[in-house]
């Protein structure tokens, strides 16, 4: 044991179901009790939290396979945490770990299910659950595998500013090909083309963005990389390459919807360009995950890949940090730090 270990925690619930895009005044900060682990389990104490937009489909109960959040319920989600108690083989006190928390200041695992331990020698442990986490892991899949690009190709994708839109743009580029990206406001454009290396990055919240397109990419789009949907897809759809690959990752853009979804975007582009269109599920590519580290994280080492993160500090900031994301207000990858 490396620390006292607390009776009680702090903990952020959900209190209400949201109307539309979440408020502050939709969770709780709460005191719970600290679990003790049991025979095959470790209690860890969390170090970041990350903020994910996946997590408003868990709210609202459209995620494809977590169980929706209930009032009342610890707020999920993905957390780097210290081990500080366990009866399991594969894990020690002071050992760092990937795992899954919640909002909430210490919490229990099994080490069955998706977790894995981190070198903080290697690259800051944040990056576990950013760049060399979920997210990287999302764009290495999607682009490499699902859009195999080709050097010399344009590659598109949206959210550029965001923890997996960064990275595709990056691994484009490793890649060979061209990369474009689609963000909101001058700040985040200027982001991805000086600090991520992007070629272009189009403004979608100011001119005709299917005009503004078509000048960034005049050869047109061989992949675009889709995490917003909406108009934004369907502006990218109108500017395809003959014979181009979409990979539809995440609609950002409805996930603050309650009512029915609107009509989809006419798929006679898809059509015209000859398009191939895959659907990107990351759970389905964990095999893929060594293989992904170990290239990202010597790129990272080596300076070829470069993050942002947007971090909060402390927990009783969760609820507007989240928010904040949900408005598209972050600049990098959403975390919160705890004391």
């Amino acid at each position: 044991m490396i620390q006292d270990i607390p009776d009680t925690q702090r903990q952020i619930l959900l209190r209400r179901y949201p109307e539309g895009v979440p408020e502050t005044s939709d969770f709780e900060l709460a005191q719970g009790p600290v679990p003790r682990p049991g025979e095959g389990e470790f209690l860890s104490r969390t170090l970041y939290l990350s903020l994910d937009p996946y997590l408003r489909g868990v709210i609202s109960g459209r995620h494809l396979y977590a169980e929706r959040v209930q009032p009342g319920d610890v707020m999920p989600g993905r957390t780097v945490a210290q081990v500080v108690e366990s009866r399991h083989p594969d894990f020690a006190p002071g050992d760092i770990a990937v795992c899954s928390n919640g909002w909430q200041e210490y919490g229990l695992s099994t080490g069955a299910i998706d977790l894995r331990k981190l070198d903080p020698d290697a690259a800051p442990v944040s990056t576990g659950i950013g760049i060399l986490g979920m997210p990287g892991l999302t764009a290495w899949a999607g682009l490499l595998h699902l859009g195999e690009p080709m050097p010399g190709e344009t590659v598109l994708v949206s959210a550029a500013c965001g923890p997996v839109g960064c990275m595709v743009g990056q691994l484009a580029r490793i890649a060979g090909c061209r990369a474009v990206g689609i963000a909101g406001g001058p700040e985040k454009c200027a982001i991805v083309k000086d600090e991520f290396g992007f070629a272009e990055c189009v403004d979608y919240k100011t001119g005709e963005l299917g005009e503004k397109l078509k000048a960034a990419c005049p050869d047109g789009i061989d992949v675009y990389f889709d995490n917003v949907g909406g108009d934004v897809l369907t502006a990218a759809m109108a500017n395809l390459a003959q014979g181009a690959r979409v990979v539809l990752c995440g609609m950002m853009s409805g996930y603050n919807n309650t009512g029915p979804p609107p009509p989809g975007p006419s798929l006679i582009p898809l059509v015209m360009a000859r398009a191939t269109v895959r659907g990107l599920v990351v759970y389905d590519h964990e095999d893929k995950q060594q293989d992904f580290l170990r290239a990202c994280t010597r790129w990272l080492q080596e300076g070829r890949i470069r993050y942002r993160e947007d971090i909060a500090e402390g927990i009783e900031k969760a609820p507007e940090a989240f928010c904040r994301l949900m408005r598209g207000k972050n600049v990098g990858k959403a975390l919160v730090q705890f004391a």
